[in-house]
């Protein structure tokens, strides 16, 4: 996964969430939890695109340093 689209992907997603945040009227607490959720899909998006997870559950394994 080249670095530019990870860039431009957490730039795109930062920004729709603070668009989100900002225009959107709603209660801090589904603001929270919407925050939460878009972290954690975006973690969970990196450690599956740098293969760090996989999709077998417990399968979990370290990058290799070269």
């Amino acid at each position: 996964m080249p670095i530019l689209n990870v860039v431009l992907t957490l730039i795109v997603v930062g920004v729709m969430l603070w668009l989100i945040n900002a225009y959107i009227p709603m209660q801090s607490t589904i603001k929270s939890i919407l925050n939460i959720v878009v972290v954690v899909t975006v973690i969970l998006w990196l450690l599956y695109g740098y293969g760090i997870i996989h999709h077998q559950v417990g399968d979990i394994q370290m990058p290799m340093m070269k």
